[in-house]
């Protein structure tokens, strides 16, 4: 999920009650819940970043270590600026403030999970991208749920805020449980239609709507893309993407970038574009999930065929 909805959960944890705990508890929920994203520094280095995102820092070593130090860091700042007897807040309990660091950690890889973009919970023991397919990577909902629960909590209304928490939990409860019914929906008519269940598949939200999910199905040499709508409760699929990934110039590419290769680790759908040129043919690998957004395709020229 994107930054503004761990930092709103954070904070909604903290003011359902938890940051009665201990001083610097809703600071240390709110920072908790965002630190596993500490890996977007891999943007200013050579790296491909999407093959290194949700990876080292939300897997078991990120999930053991990065709440200690969140809660090393607030114990410093409590040392070198002890609470004043005018601030009436709870007294610093540093076991208090770990386990908080580390409720405030797990609530990220909780909305990490539910969406397309994978996480890979148990790196480096496994390697393995999880998807949740449930709740889109920016869901205005939810901001609006959990600011509201914010917004209580502010007011001095725990029990209110707990409420607005509460319905946040059911929203995503409703959305994991649409994911699977939806999903089960295209498998059927996938097997009505082709007479074999499908070697790969998406059912994933989609901006704004709850009511509409987009459908990627493995097709062999190609995938089959559309929609999947609650009403009418109905799949349709009006997109072919060739995959191409035969192709010479696809291997090429492969053996020529570190990028690409690299971009292949994350990429759950790839397709490859070849366009031939004076100097060889451009090829780009891309993935049929953010097919149409900047920043998830890389490009290298190689020989072409007839070179």
């Amino acid at each position: 999920m994107d930054n503004l909805c761990h930092t709103l959960l954070g904070a909604a944890l903290g003011g359902a009650g938890l940051r009665r705990s201990t001083r610097f508890g809703s600071a240390a929920l709110m920072v908790a819940a965002n630190v596993p994203d500490l890996d977007v520094l891999v943007f200013a280095t050579g790296v491909p970043p999407v093959s290194f995102r949700r990876g080292w820092t939300h897997g078991v070593v990120g999930q053991l270590v990065l709440p200690i130090a969140v809660a090393l860091v607030f114990a410093a700042v409590n040392r070198w600026r002890p609470p004043s007897k005018e601030d009436g807040g709870p007294p610093f309990r540093l076991g208090w403030l770990l386990a908080l660091a580390y409720a405030g950690l797990y609530s990220h890889l909780a909305l990490d999970l539910l969406n397309n973009y994978g996480v890979r919970v148990l790196a480096p023991l496994d390697w393995r991208w999880f998807y949740g397919d449930a709740v889109f990577i920016v869901d205005p909902w939810l901001w609006l749920v959990l600011g509201v629960s914010v917004w209580l909590a502010r007011r001095h209304r725990a029990v209110a805020a707990r409420w607005a928490l509460v319905a946040a939990v059911g929203y995503i409860a409703l959305m994991t449980i649409s994911a699977r019914v939806a999903r089960a929906d295209v498998v059927d008519a996938w097997q009505r239609a082709e007479g074999a269940p499908p070697a790969a598949l998406m059912v994933g939200p989609m901006p704004v709507t709850p009511f509409a999910r987009e459908v990627i199905v493995d097709a062999g040499d190609h995938y089959a893309s559309g929609t999947f709508t609650w009403w009418p409760r109905a799949v349709r699929f009006d997109r072919t993407i060739p995959k191409n990934d035969r192709t010479p110039e696809a291997e090429r590419a492969r053996h020529a970038s570190s990028d690409i290769r690299s971009f292949l680790v994350w990429s759950r759908f790839p397709f490859w574009t070849i366009e031939p040129g004076p100097r060889g043919a451009l090829v780009t690998v891309r993935d049929a999930r953010f097919s149409g957004r900047a920043g998830f395709s890389y490009s290298v020229v190689v020989p072409s065929s007839g070179s």
